[in-house]
């Protein structure tokens, strides 16, 4: 399953691919599958229909890029979607798919050094002055292989669990491993029960401003939700704890703070102490630069309890990135003892203001 969700393409606004795969391992567990308007996905799971409306929700859009021209001589201009630092892209290999589905390859290129000036080469290269080249050698000839203005394009990387070891290496962890988590606890709450409504489900467009949680909890209307995501490691050369205190394999991150939202404090607690009775591993973090679909799905409606909880990963935002195998473990185990217990008495405790 991880194989399939991170060689499926999908970047904001064209999640096709990753939808159709979380249809097919959520329909056997699901009691009825849900679509937003904007294409988010959502198993409903009925445990306790008296219970409350608990949701989990990953997002299957990856950063990529969109065609937006095609010049004289074959070669691709393209938009940026989602967040993209310029020194990961150049000389990077990507795929192209068509209106009609097929897919050509290409990589990302630009002048070769050695015409640049000595100052030009200290600065990073302008992601304006990139483009792709799929091997077309006229505008004629991209339009005949299929391509167009508006095609999406992605990383292309291979899935591969590195050298024996728990690290698995793939493009779109952020954010297939948060969807393949909501999975895997709609399957284990299938087995097990619970005593509330879940909606499992992957939103659309978080990418590029959590644009689908807006749409996918207004349509859930839940009492609870969580977001299932990936955040930065820490244990890298040069890293910080002041930057990131989390390592792979030390379990999920429990977003204490980041730029989208201030988590609601009884969940936050509530959740901390289910890891520490089942002694579930967890790191606690802050991520002062970025946000989750908590973000929007926290002030939905008359505002919803919500917590963000992550998956460590290295290299986020780039063709490549790692995650450590325990901690996706970890998350599955956290999430569903979490949505075992979250039945009405437990629900209206955290909700409660009088």
């Amino acid at each position: 399953m991880l194989k399939e969700l991170t060689d499926a393409r999908g970047v904001p606004g064209n999640e096709d691919e990753v939808r159709e795969l979380f249809v097919k391992y959520a329909t056997p567990h699901a009691d009825r599958m849900m679509f937003d308007g904007l294409g988010g996905v959502m198993a409903r799971r009925n445990g306790d229909l008296e219970g409350p409306r608990v949701m989990i929700m990953g997002h299957m859009d990856e950063v990529g890029f969109m065609v937006t021209q095609i010049t004289d001589k074959g070669f691709l201009k393209f938009q940026t979607l989602g967040g993209w630092w310029n020194q990961v892209m150049l000389a990077q290999q990507v795929q192209i798919k068509t209106a009609k589905g097929e897919i050509i390859h290409g990589v990302i290129g630009c002048k070769p050094p050695h015409v640049l000036s000595a100052e030009a080469r200290k600065k990073p290269y302008e992601i304006s002055d990139m483009f792709i080249d799929i091997g077309a050698t006229s505008e004629e000839e991209v339009k005949a292989w299929g391509v167009r203005p508006g095609d999406m394009v992605t990383p292309y990387t291979e899935y591969r669990r590195l050298n024996g070891s728990k690290y698995l290496l793939a493009k779109a962890w952020d954010n297939r491993i948060g969807t393949a988590v909501s999975l895997k606890v709609l399957e284990n709450l299938a087995a097990e029960g619970h005593p509330n409504v879940l909606f499992a489900g992957s939103n659309v467009q978080e990418e590029v401003g959590l644009r689908g949680s807006r749409t996918s909890t207004h349509l859930a209307n839940p009492d609870i939700a969580f977001a299932l995501d990936t955040g930065t490691a820490g244990d890298t050369p040069g890293m910080t704890a002041k930057e990131s205190m989390s390592e792979l394999g030390k379990g999920p991150q429990i977003l204490i703070f980041d730029a989208s939202m201030i988590p609601h404090r009884k969940l936050r607690d509530f959740v901390i102490d289910v890891a520490d009775e089942l002694n579930i591993p967890y790191q606690l973090e802050v991520v002062a630069g970025g946000g989750t679909d908590a973000g929007t799905a926290h002030i939905t409606r008359d505002g919803i309890p919500s917590l963000a909880i992550t998956v460590s990963t290295r290299y986020l935002h780039s063709h490549t990135s790692v995650i450590h195998e325990d901690d996706y473990l970890n998350t599955v185990k956290l999430v569903t003892e979490v949505v075992k217990r979250l039945d009405k008495e437990t629900v209206e405790k955290i909700r409660s203001y009088e």
